[in-house]
């Protein structure tokens, strides 16, 4: 492994929490900090970083869903064009099914969320699924890079609920999920910013990580641009009372990368739902039917939704004061 592809596999966790990061991770690897520094800006420039920062979990704070619709084929583009382009929208893939345009939709509060969901229907004329997580059983897309699919074992289970971040906070998180700038002292930057000490700044984000609010802190990889394009999103209708014992087996599974239980709806009865992420087509689909099995998820239905174009790919931005085209007084109501 080249030491720039090292430098973005080891470190999607447990990025250093100390003042000078990257000269931490060069006196690991016996390399400068001007190497370490060039590598991870090249990567950001070539599109294989996205950033270095932190992974919030469900609960911590703001408000995200999955939604999804179905759109013609000769409108998917110019629809996925207009869903692209809401600030608080960081996923948008098409993917292989009637239901064909998925993407996650984020804000400061449900309140805003449903707002921008009711004007995107108004502006497309298409109904929007709303697919509100339930219970995350895994949430890691920092797996090891280099296989044919991720294998990356589980580092631990989700909190069901952590405890939400208080407003004092949420300027730092929003810096939290924009990212690191890639230079010696990128902490100083943001207690510059916050006018606020750097140890107690650290010593926060430390907290956030063993508090479960922070899944997790560290490089965040575009996966299509390290050659993972054949990713599946496979879902399954479970019975209620069974979908947590599912989902758990499911999240323990190898190649799984993500799992959670979501609401149904009245076009979409699955309420489990797996991701695989994989260079191959066949090995994902190998992994799927390995793990349905595992979990005994043979005989209920399922669909297997491999994505076919990426639109958008971004962080979430949960903290951020997302700006739109309404307005400031509306914007302030529901983000109060």
């Amino acid at each position: 492994m080249n030491a720039r592809l090292q430098l973005l596999s080891n470190w999607q966790h447990d990025f250093p929490l100390v003042p000078a990061p990257f000269a931490h991770i060069a006196a690991q690897l016996g390399l400068t900090e001007a190497e370490v520094i060039a590598h991870y800006r090249q990567a950001q420039t070539d599109g294989s970083l996205g950033r270095i920062g932190g992974v919030f979990a469900p609960g911590a704070g703001g408000d995200s869903l999955l939604a999804a619709m179905a759109v013609p084929a000769d409108e998917l583009d110019a629809v996925a064009a207009i869903v692209s382009r809401l600030p608080g929208v960081n996923h948008n893939y098409a993917r292989e099914h009637r239901i064909n345009l998925w993407f996650v939709m984020a804000g400061c509060s449900r309140e805003q969320v449903e707002h921008d969901l009711q004007a995107l229907e108004q502006q497309t004329g298409h109904r929007i699924l709303r697919l509100r997580m339930l219970r995350p059983y895994r949430i890691d897309l920092g797996f090891a890079l280099g296989a044919a699919v991720a294998q990356q074992p589980m580092r631990r289970a989700p909190s069901a609920h952590p405890l939400c971040l208080p407003a004092t906070d949420h300027a730092l998180a929003a810096l939290v999920e924009q990212g690191l700038s890639i230079e010696a002292r990128p902490y100083t930057v943001w207690s510059d910013l916050l006018d606020r000490n750097e140890s107690d700044l650290l010593q926060t984000l430390t907290t956030w990580l063993q508090g479960g609010q922070l899944q997790r802190f560290g490089v965040v990889v575009r996966h299509h641009e390290l050659g993972y394009a054949a990713n599946a999103m496979t879902v399954f209708d479970v019975p209620d009372e069974q979908v947590d014992a599912c989902g758990q087996t499911l999240a323990a599974q190898p190649g799984v990368t993500l799992a959670y239980r979501r609401t149904r709806d009245k076009d979409w009865p699955y309420n489990l739902y797996a991701m695989v992420h994989g260079q191959q087509r066949q090995a994902v689909l190998q992994v799927v039917d390995r793990m349905t099995e595992a979990a005994g998820l043979q005989g209920l239905p399922r669909q297997v939704l491999f994505s076919t174009t990426r639109y958008k790919q971004t962080g979430a931005r949960r903290f951020a004061a997302l700006p739109t085209r309404q307005s400031e007084e509306v914007r302030h109501a529901v983000c109060r």
